[in-house]
């Protein structure tokens, strides 16, 4: 969490962003005892929607990347569990709905609180989606589209953050 020296995987740049999308979707898989085929297809998309969620925002922005990692372990859960494409959806826009606003101020051991904090977020919305409820369309930053969704926090975490991150910056110099 704040920079040791043991190995962890990688997803964009982070191994916090790593750990994020990873280990959930592993302890998931294991504790419902799914088949490893399942389980590495879960790890891809897990991996693969992180990575795309950070294209949008860039790579390094005020906006935690816990918040998008969990939100890809949260929906490759969904998927896990059966889930719908919808349903898929739904816990991607049931958290990017929820969490979106955590900063980041450097990697360090609080950290690992902001994952957990992201998790249990992602958690929420996977069991909200697993039942039918979202957030709808237009709720705020929520579009029909996830994609669209996750472009609108994309644009929040690249651009709305620009000055956010020269105060966090300016902060830890004082």
């Amino acid at each position: 969490m704040a920079g040791c020296d043991m190995p962890v995987i990688i997803n964009s740049g982070s191994g916090n962003q790593g750990i994020a999308s990873s280990v959930p979707v592993i302890v998931y898989a294991r504790e419902k005892f799914l088949p490893a085929e399942k389980l590495y297809r879960a790890l891809a998309f897990s991996g693969l929607l992180t990575v795309h969620q950070k294209e949008y925002i860039g790579k390094l922005s005020a906006f935690c990347g816990a918040v998008s990692a969990s939100c890809a372990a949260g929906a490759a859960i969904t998927y896990l569990d059966g889930g719908t494409l919808d349903q898929i959806k739904a816990t991607i826009d049931n958290t990017l709905a929820n969490i979106p606003g955590i900063i980041c101020d450097g990697a360090k051991a609080s950290c690992a609180a902001k994952i957990a904090t992201s998790l249990d977020a992602a958690m929420l919305a996977h069991n909200l989606a697993m039942a039918d409820r979202s957030y709808g369309a237009h709720n705020g930053i929520l579009r029909e589209d996830a994609d669209e969704t996750i472009s609108c926090v994309g644009h929040i975490g690249r651009d709305g953050m620009r000055e956010t991150d020269r105060e966090i910056i300016r902060l830890m110099l004082q």
